[in-house]
């Protein structure tokens, strides 16, 4: 059994987010010491590598919870979790889009600037007023 501070640095996640997963039903209730000290298993362990490596690919905390509900019951049909996973990938791919267009505006505005006096510069001028953007960047 370990401690919450044994079960931080083992997931290399913070005490505060493991409260946080557990507050918010995640993970589940750990068992208490007779000291009242929360007590976690190889289980929980598990269970946040999950959660952990989730986040790192960026799926939402309602997509998680919904993985874990369906890694519970490892019998079934997967097509619940390719669906989820086809789903996340379409909206990296839309970020990955608006993050291209930003990255193009950034591109367009450096080299609109021909240096000078800030009361010149492209950048500033650009930054003012929307409307001499290229394209939308929201």
């Amino acid at each position: 059994m370990l401690s919450i501070g044994e079960l931080s640095r083992a997931t290399d996640c913070k005490v505060e987010t493991i409260r946080y997963y557990e507050k918010i039903g995640l993970m589940p209730e750990p068992a208490r010491s007779a000291g009242n000290q929360r007590r976690y298993g190889e289980r929980h362990r598990d269970r946040l590598h999950f959660i952990r490596h989730s986040r790192q690919l960026g799926f939402r905390i309602e997509a998680i919870r919904e993985l874990l509900s369906l890694a519970d019951h490892d019998h079934q049909d997967c097509a619940a979790v390719d669906a989820l996973t086809r789903h996340h990938r379409q909206e990296v791919e839309a970020r990955i889009r608006s993050l291209a267009a930003l990255r193009d505006e950034l591109d367009r505005m450096l080299r609109d600037c021909a240096g000078g006096d800030i009361a010149h510069c492209g950048v500033i001028q650009t930054l003012a007023d929307h409307g001499r953007c290229d394209s939308e960047h929201i």
